[in-house]
């Protein structure tokens, strides 16, 4: 749980990044460059002939989806939102999480999808007070794709992963960044006027931390975490990175929100999470 807490601290700054330093460029060119620097890092460590290649190729179209579709429609809804409207329309991916986990299970849980909604009902609390800006429909929209993308990954790597102890995390992650680089270049190569891409050193060094850490490490982390935890919880940890890009961007970047709905909402979030651990134990025990 405290993998998931301390990826959500570090999540919590990629919104103001990619807002104030990458706003202009290409959103697929910053998808692609994201992905192509998180395969570096883990381009050594694949272990090909011991994942197989049923393997492989289901964790390469999982990366597809949760990386690369994720990425390339999260990316692209910038152009149309604000940092806190990105971070707000994401408020759904615990709902998601919770619905998609049931559907792959086969069942329906309600005690995840209830601590969920109060997930989504403390974010809501902390940025209801915002004035949405015009093209918020595409900006959503797009947001809810990257949602989703996002929640079926998370979900269905645990899924693979589930019983296979022979395998280490880090030896098949490659595989899932491989996906996603290939799909972002594709999106790049079509639809990004290359000839006319310029960047800044402060650009690079956006995408640099970006592609290397918030998303090659902390994706790392975050689907490591996701195993080790049920999908109740996993669910809020979803949101809770939403109260957190708040606070940094109150603190660190300057915008302004409304403390006491700020300080509401965030403890609402906890609430849930605190709620599915102690309903989660009992119902073990039980």
């Amino acid at each position: 749980m405290w993998i998931l807490l301390l990826v959500s601290l570090a999540w919590g700054f990629s919104f103001g990044l990619i807002k104030g330093n990458l706003t202009g460029i290409d959103s697929n060119f910053v998808s692609f460059a994201r992905m192509a620097l998180s395969l570096l890092v883990f381009l050594p460590f694949i272990k090909f002939k011991k994942i197989g290649k049923s393997l492989f190729w289901k964790l390469f179209l999982t990366g597809v989806l949760q990386f690369g579709v994720m990425y390339i429609a999260y990316i692209a809804s910038f152009k149309y939102l604000q940092a806190y409207e990105v971070a707000l329309f994401t408020i759904f991916t615990p709902l998601y999480v919770t619905l998609i986990n049931d559907a792959l299970n086969r069942k329906f849980n309600v005690l995840y999808l209830i601590t969920a909604v109060l997930a989504i009902a403390g974010t809501w609390v902390i940025e209801q007070s915002q004035i949405l800006s015009p093209g918020v429909l595409t900006g959503f929209l797009l947001v809810q794709v990257s949602n989703l993308a996002f929640a079926f990954g998370q979900l269905y790597y645990r899924k693979l992963m589930a019983g296979k102890n022979e395998l280490r995390d880090h030896e098949v992650f490659g595989a899932l960044y491989l996906g996603a680089a290939t799909v972002t270049a594709l999106a790049t190569l079509i639809f990004t006027p290359l000839a006319s891409l310029t960047l800044t050193a402060k650009q690079i060094w956006t995408l640099v931390y970006l592609g290397i850490f918030a998303s090659g490490i902390c994706f790392f982390l975050w689907n490591f975490g996701a195993r080790k935890v049920n999908a109740g919880a996993l669910a809020i940890f979803n949101d809770f990175k939403i109260p957190l890009a708040v606070a940094i961007s109150l603190l660190v970047f300057g915008e302004k929100t409304n403390l006491l709905y700020l300080l509401i909402g965030g403890l609402i979030v906890v609430a849930s999470l605190v709620v599915n651990e102690v309903l989660n134990r009992k119902r073990t025990v039980g």
